[in-house]
């Protein structure tokens, strides 16, 4: 059985999202879209020329079309393909194709080229083993100067997560922070844990904990 991270990773997700209802995960993230309404309105990097954004982990595209509807163009990242058709044909329905470019990658291993004036990872979580700190790390690295950087991560779980059942220790958000080892030239511009209500795949509800995490690269 292969046991590289790259072949159990892509195997996971396909599977998870090949079971998915492919409606679940269309809708923009709520609090992805309230920082960027509030820290990165506007769909333009430091030159003037329209933005672009990166989307880790894009799942099924509801970010990644939220944010191309507004002007930006995005790189929709996830290492299943089945996730990634589907990004692609509601990108087409909305008439955002050409702002949307679905690419496989599997972040333990590859990462996207250049950089980016909005970078997101949204519950970038896996129960499989990956360097999640060093993906994050990756991720900083790709935020072009003056960009933002916006990581929300669970701080709570579910009770239709895959681990409710397990006791886990998530980080505070100041401890993300300093994972990243960013040293100077960023600006925090958010930093906290809210709580707020989760909506699970078969519509059940509970609140929950987020940490929120949105930093901007000075120079």
């Amino acid at each position: 059985m292969p046991t590289d991270t790259d072949t159990d990773s892509a195997a996971f997700w396909e599977q998870h999202y090949a079971r998915l209802d492919g409606a679940w995960g269309t809708n923009p993230n709520p609090v992805v879209a309230e920082v960027v309404t509030a820290l990165a309105p506007e769909a333009r990097g430091a030159s003037g020329a329209p933005g672009a954004a990166l989307d880790l982990g894009c799942g099924h595209g509801g970010d990644a079309l939220w944010l191309a509807a507004r002007g930006w163009d995005v790189t929709a990242v996830d290492v299943a393909p089945t996730a990634l058709d589907r990004v692609a044909e509601r990108a087409r329905a909305a008439g955002v194709a050409d702002r949307v470019h679905p690419v496989a990658h599997d972040l333990a291993r590859t990462f996207p080229a250049g950089t980016f004036d909005l970078v997101g990872a949204a519950y970038f979580h896996t129960p499989l083993d990956i360097p999640r700190e060093a993906v994050l790390r990756r991720a900083a690295d790709a935020v072009a100067p003056h960009g933002l950087l916006l990581i929300v991560e669970h701080a709570s779980l579910a009770p239709w997560s895959w681990r409710s059942d397990a006791e886990v220790r998530f980080p505070t958000p100041e401890e993300t922070v300093a994972s990243l080892q960013l040293g100077d030239g960023w600006r925090v511009e958010r930093c906290d844990a809210p709580q707020r209500t989760a909506t699970g795949p078969q519509g059940q509800t509970a609140t929950v904990t987020d940490n929120v995490i949105a930093l901007r690269r000075n120079a």
